[in-house]
Order: C-alpha cells, then sequence, then structure tokens
C-alpha cells in the first residue's frame, strides 16, 4: 500500500515550480490532488493531466489564496469534489526583492499578503476539516531566511518567518485534535526563478552551501511527503531546512 494511500491533499501555487514537484510526489504516492494557482491556464491543465496519469483524482483551481472569500469558497468547493481533506500544503509565494530604505508599501503588502495571510487563508479554512476527521498534517512553506534573514528581502523574511510562528501556534492548538503543524525551509532551491541568475551569481551561492550545489524541487517534495504521511506521525512543531547546511 502506498503511503497517502486514500488521502487528499491541498497545495496551493501547485501548477508549477516546487508546487508541481509536490503535488506529483504526494500523487506518485497515492494522494488525491486538489491544486490551485491564481489562474487555470494551459500550464495548470497540462500539471492536472501529469498528476492523473498517476491514477489519482485530481483538479485545479482558479483562487487568490491572498484572499480570504476566495479562499473559504475554494476549500468548501475542494471538500465537497473530494469529499475529504487530510494534507495541506501552504506553498503559494512570491519575491519583491529591495532594499529597505527603497521598498514601498505595496511591494511590502503584496508579499506579506500573498505569502502569510494565504497561509491564514487555508488554515483557517481547511482546520475545521481536519479537527472533525480528528486527523491532518499542515505543512507551511517558509525560507532559510525566515530563520536567518538577508539583505534585501525584509518583506519576504518577514513572510517566512511569519509562517514558521504560525506552524508552531498551530501544533500547539491542534495537537490534542491529532492534526500536526511542521513547516519546511528551503534553501537555494534550482527552479524557473532561480534558473533566471547568472551562472556567477549561482557560484556565488554555491559557495555559501557546505554541500556546494542547490537543491531541486525534489528534494524539497521528498521532505514534504515524510511530513504528509504517517512516517512522521510523532512530528509536530518542526522547521526542517532543506537546505545543503546552509542553514546550522
Amino acid at each position: 500500500m502506498k503511503l497517502l494511500e486514500g488521502k487528499t491533499a491541498v497545495v496551493t501555487g501547485g501548477a508549477r515550480g516546487i508546487g508541481k514537484a509536490i503535488a506529483l510526489k504526494l500523487a506518485s504516492e497515492g494522494a488525491n490532488i486538489a491544486f490551485t494557482d491564481l489562474n487555470i491556464d494551459e500550464n495548470a491543465k497540462n500539471t492536472e493531466a501529469e498528476i492523473a496519469a498517476l491514477g489519482v483524482q485530481v483538479k485545479g483551481y482558479a483562487s487568490n489564496a491572498a484572499n480570504f472569500e476566495d479562499t473559504k469558497n475554494v476549500v468548501a468547493e475542494i471538500a465537497k469534489d473530494f469529499g475529504r481533506i487530510d494534507i495541506l500544503v501552504n506553498n503559494a509565494g512570491i519575491t519583491r526583492d529591495g532594499l529597505m530604505m527603497r521598498m514601498s508599501e505595496e511591494q511590502w503588502d503584496l508579499v506579506i499578503n500573498v505569502n502569510l495571510k494565504s497561509a491564514f487563508n487555508f488554515v483557517h479554512a481547511v482546520t475545521p476539516i481536519m479537527m472533525r476527521q480528528k486527523s491532518g498534517s499542515i505543512i507551511n512553506m517558509s525560507s532559510v531566511v525566515g530563520v536567518s534573514g538577508n539583505a534585501g528581502q525584509s518583506n519576504y523574511s518577514a513572510s517566512k518567518a511569519g509562517m514558521i510562528g504560525l506552524t508552531k501556534s498551530m501544533a500547539k492548538e491542534l495537537g490534542s485534535r491529532g492534526v500536526r503543524s511542521n513547516a519546511i525551509a528551503p534553501g537555494f532551491i534550482i527552479t524557473e526563478m532561480t534558473g533566471q541568475l547568472s551562472e556567477e551569481v549561482r557560484n556565488e551561492w554555491a559557495k555559501q552551501i557546505p554541500m556546494r550545489r542547490g537543491g531541486t524541487p525534489e528534494d524539497v517534495a521528498n521532505t514534504t511527503l515524510f511530513l504528509a504521511s504517517d512516517l512522521s506521525s510523532y512530528v509536530s512543531g518542526q522547521v526542517i531546512c532543506v537546505c545543503g547546511g546552509m542553514n546550522m
């Protein structure tokens, strides 16, 4: 029997990048997948088809994760379509980097809303379902810069540090109801976004990493699978850095 047979996972920002890798990994272990993105475009439809090819139920939902009402409605729709929600992966996120003295209010608010408020929205909507089931795993995507900070990323770092506080608080609130809450803090992960950086910049990043390489979306997905499954049944309130030793 597969690790997640019969379970349903919700992955925000699941149409591409790390979110897509997570959705595919969970599906490969038997989870039915509901993923959200701002738009269900051709790319999202292709992701849907890839997941369906693994023999599980899948549906992509157009939703603005930063909007409370949108999230409430989409979670209700997912619960109706799938019958249950066992795993929530809060992966939706953006960057709008800049030094604090030059950062606009719009840049600050947008990153906080998309990265942190979206997690609040989904946890708020999913928690009653998991509590009724007396089981569930919430996985919040933080970052090593949420642990250590980073110049030029005060908005992003603050949002990812907030994810850690949310994670630990939910672990304390929900543990007695059988619901676990953990965070993953990726380091330098090679994605379409980081792939646009120059080779020189990527090499400089690698020098800061004891393993001397960037990670892959699959590295993050593998850790997500562990936290989603019963392999981590006694793990809650933790932050796991997937960073090649960059943060220790």
